[in-house]
């Protein structure tokens, strides 16, 4: 039977065998909505009162604190005074809701126990809720109130959604909580809803339940902004769950690992001016997602030998230090952790536009440098049919050098070939003439050795030396040849050696 009215009997606590109707949006029953906030199927009222407290936390039921109360009380022995003790902040406004308890006791596990559980609070009539005068906490509990009835909520605004589905999880309204959670997974991934999933304060159990959310905007944004040089400008006003997102990712498309640094020093001192709170979220949160093992040497000396206040110097250092010991001892990861060698070590590297290469120079009995460049099968794929790859600077002799990989079309024979070349760059002091030895070679799986491929020597001021077809064959033979490829790799060297190092205008 339910209350007519303010002077009408109440019901007590629902029978046990009403209270285990289905009647959640998953028992497959119609629809109540004919019963939401009507008197005349409801046997209890709902005092959604509003206090002046401002941006406050959302709905807690008062009676549910007092409850706590009450049951330390009775174990006490002491008596039970059913009154409520209530906030002190003002009441703004007072809304009435009717409400059915077994529609509420079937949709929800907390309401069920609140008037079941035999106390005094289980015949109460009236029961209260405090909310604070925020602008979203009286429309969230109203969605989900409703939602109890219907199965059906008014909104699609996703910062709403997610306030929804906290509330649901609160008050353990789970069809509801699985209702926003579709919703939100419908919606169009937006830059501004791919912030707010990742950075909206929630419990455990709502952040096991929206992870998805979370996979999917860190994903929508490391896409989105993959392309660095198109967005540096406004990358430096992103948010720090952004950079994190973006900056985590693999498909990076950026300059070089040293471009990575850079960037992230700088956005940090321009979001965080206090050196303090700077030092802490350049430890905590920037410095794991810079790939330290793939920055070349010449930018780990830099940081190393920088004595700026910038950041947490000593933290910094540190993990320098451990990758210098790495490329100059690479034995040296044997003496780490499997967790060490994972974080340090074995992070891939980025769609660099500078590719990362690996280098031994001597000194004696002339100059010389061994650079080793390793290709994988998807970048020579790239390449096709103009493209090209640069790597980072090597030295020798005082001179800067690069390799560049490319694909180039033979203008007779109008056939593709794979082309692998040496180019120096000018120095500011002017030209300096050198001689030098080179030889391009790459390793085969059939002999396990590097064998060489090209060789030549060059003397002058301004020069790019290699060959435009590396292996002699074309394109399609050599994006197939299994013998180079080992295991989807291709293993390059370039040796360069110098005879004669002359300054112009001296006679040799």
């Amino acid at each position: 039977r339910m209350a007519g009215g303010e002077g009408a009997a109440t019901t007590g606590a629902p029978a046990e065998a009403e209270i285990g109707l289905d009647i959640s949006r998953g028992g497959g029953l119609p629809s109540f909505e004919v019963a939401f906030n009507s008197e005349s199927f409801s046997d209890r009222v709902l005092r959604l009162e509003v206090d002046g407290v401002a941006g406050g936390p959302l709905p807690d039921l008062v009676f549910r604190r007092e409850e706590l109360r009450l049951h330390k009380e009775e174990a006490d022995g002491k008596s039970i005074d059913s009154s409520w003790t209530m906030v002190s902040a003002p009441v703004l406004r007072v809304k009435t809701i009717y409400i059915n308890s077994v529609v509420l006791a079937a949709n929800s596990p907390f309401f069920l126990k609140i008037f079941s559980n035999g106390m005094k609070e289980s015949d109460q009539r009236h029961i209260t809720l405090r909310i604070a005068d925020s602008g979203t906490e009286e429309t969230v509990m109203m969605e989900i109130l409703s939602f109890m009835y219907t199965g059906k909520l008014t909104t699609t605004e996703p910062n709403l959604l997610l306030d929804i589905l906290m509330a649901a999880d609160k008050f353990e309204v789970l069809a509801c909580m699985r209702h926003c959670n579709q919703l939100l997974t419908n919606l169009p991934m937006t830059r501004e809803s791919a912030l707010l999933y990742l950075d909206y304060p929630c419990s455990t159990s709502v952040a096991a339940e929206i992870r998805h959310l979370t996979d999917a905007a860190k994903e929508f944004l490391a896409s989105k902004y993959k392309v660095f040089a198109n967005f540096s400008d406004e990358l430096m006003d992103m948010p720090l769950v952004g950079i994190e997102a973006i900056f985590s990712g693999t498909d990076l498309q950026i300059r070089s690992e040293d471009t990575v640094y850079s960037f992230l020093l700088e956005w940090a001192c321009k979001q965080y001016p206090e050196t303090e709170e700077r030092h802490k979220i350049w430890s905590s949160r920037l410095l794991p997602l810079v790939r330290f093992s793939h920055m070349t040497w010449s930018k780990l000396h830099e940081v190393l030998t920088c004595s700026d206040d910038d950041v947490d110097s000593e933290q910094t250092k540190k993990l320098i230090i451990d990758v210098l010991l790495h490329k100059a001892y690479p034995a040296h990861e044997q003496g780490t952790t499997d967790a060490d060698t994972r974080t340090c070590w074995q992070v891939p590297q980025r769609a660099y536009r500078l590719k990362p290469i690996k280098v031994v120079e001597f000194d004696q009995p002339c100059p010389q440098a061994i650079v080793y460049l390793d290709l994988t099968h998807e970048e020579c794929s790239r390449l096709f049919p103009t493209g090209k790859i640069l790597t980072h600077l090597f030295h020798l002799a005082g001179q800067d050098f690069f390799l560049i990989a490319f694909c180039q079309m033979h203008e007779q024979s109008k056939a593709y070939s794979f082309g692998l070349c040496v180019e120096k760059i000018e120095m500011p002091k002017g030209p300096t003439c050198l001689t030098v030895d080179f030889e391009l070679a790459a390793r085969t799986r059939s002999s396990g050795k590097f064998v060489t491929r090209f060789q030549d020597k060059h003397t002058g001021d301004d020069w790019m030396l290699g060959c435009a077809d590396l292996f002699e064959v074309p394109w399609s033979t050599f994006i197939t040849n299994d013998n180079l490829f080992i295991d989807g790799v291709l293993h390059l060297r370039a040796d360069l050696r110098v005879g004669v190092v002359a300054q112009p205008g001296l006679e040799t």
